[in-house]
């Protein structure tokens, strides 16, 4: 076990990090070390927590003390080279490779060893290692490569300020900034029939809080009310660039993928819920939309589905009210072909047919094959 209880000081590697290259290294209270880095950081151990093999972990006591021993490791015995870095809610700093990071808990490995942390006691991860983290421009919006899965949490610090309010004088809903020239998606429904537009956006401040601003200059580029999506584009009161959140690079959604969407359900701001994907081809009106158990309420309506890389996979944009946990959101691959042809959709306030505008079939007098398609 790790800390919080007795443990027997050697182990085996947690599964989660079994088929990583520390396969071959111990596993003790929680971490795992190499036969040669074995006595070398017994003797540290020692010298913090006496003698290691008549000793029981417990709590935040022996936390304290185990803290001094791997912030020494890491420091004496962290590989050379870029590193990610683990900041604690204390200020110190880990520097080692991350491994794997779920919802509790985080593995880092320093060198001779891999720390098992609570994602409680992690401020945040700097990513600075070796696989460089790329930022493609393609169109309006961005993808991103080699980025890293982390924690639901440690993830919508991230992508926060990137999800704006949609304020119409009918109702709100969100949408989210996919480049940092002020360019948003939301729902079409959103903004039906409506022309005075205003966004609620939060800058970011230097001492880490976001600061609540309203955006009076909002304009409609594109609207496809077949897809439920529009593309707007905000002007900053003070000429800033904006943050914005990547769109999916490639659609790789599985069943069960952890998900969480942030909105503004029933104005109450910048709400994050999570869950995970129910199914990724959900049809409706012969569209297929990803189908989570993530709540999507009103005001939901245009913000983002991420996931944990801090990626948009979809645009959230109807739930079930009569079913619990019943969710839909518009995958990503209907946005980016939005966007790329949003001159198709142009919006146009003096002329109503602009754009392409879908006429509902006419309803079946009967069920079963039409008669044209009969052998």
């Amino acid at each position: 076990m790790g800390i919080g209880g007795s443990f027997d000081p050697i182990g085996i590697i947690p599964s989660e990090v079994e088929n990583t290259p520390n396969r071959g290294k111990r596993l003790i209270a929680g971490h795992v070390m190499s036969q040669r880095a074995f006595s070398v950081t017994n003797a540290i151990r020692r010298a913090y927590t006496g003698s290691f093999r008549d000793h029981r972990l417990q709590g935040d006591r022996t936390m304290r003390r185990i803290l001094p021993f791997l912030l020494v490791t890491s420091c004496l015995l962290a590989t050379s080279g870029s590193a990610d870095v683990v900041v604690l809610n204390d200020g110190k700093r880990l520097e080692g490779t991350l491994l794997k990071q779920n919802d509790t808990t985080l593995w880092l490995d320093i060198g001779p060893m891999v720390i098992e942390l609570d994602n409680n006691d992690v401020k945040e991860v700097e990513e600075t290692g070796d696989d460089e983290v790329k930022v493609v421009r393609d169109d309006l919006y961005h993808t991103v490569q080699n980025t890293r899965e982390l924690s639901s949490k440690l993830q919508a610090e991230r992508v926060m300020s990137s999800v704006i309010k949609v304020q119409t004088p009918g109702g709100l809903g969100s949408g989210v900034v996919i480049n940092e020239d002020g360019y948003a998606v939301t729902n079409a429904h959103v903004i039906q029939g409506e022309q005075d537009l205003r966004a609620v956006i939060w800058v970011p401040q230097p001492d880490g809080t976001r600061k609540r601003t309203t955006v009076e200059d909002v304009e409609i580029i594109s609207v496809n009310n077949h897809l439920d999506l529009a593309l707007l584009k905000m002007n900053h009161p003070r000429g800033d660039s904006f943050p914005y959140t990547p769109l999916e690079s490639y659609e790789g959604i599985m069943v069960g993928q952890p998900v969480f969407a942030i909105g503004n359900p029933l104005n109450m701001e910048q709400t994050m819920t999570e869950g995970v994907i129910s199914t990724t081809q959900r049809n409706f009106d012969g569209l297929s939309y990803i189908q989570t158990d993530t709540p999507i309420n009103p005001g939901n309506s245009g913000g983002p589905l991420f996931n944990t890389k801090g990626e948009v996979i979809g645009i959230t944009n109807m739930g079930i009210p009569s079913g619990d946990n019943l969710g839909f959101a518009i995958p990503s691959r209907y946005v980016k072909d939005f966007i790329r042809n949003r001159e198709a959709f142009a919006y146009d306030a003096m002329n109503p047919n602009a754009g392409h505008n879908y006429q509902k079939p006419p309803t079946r007098l009967e069920d079963g094959v039409a008669p044209q398609l009969r052998p």
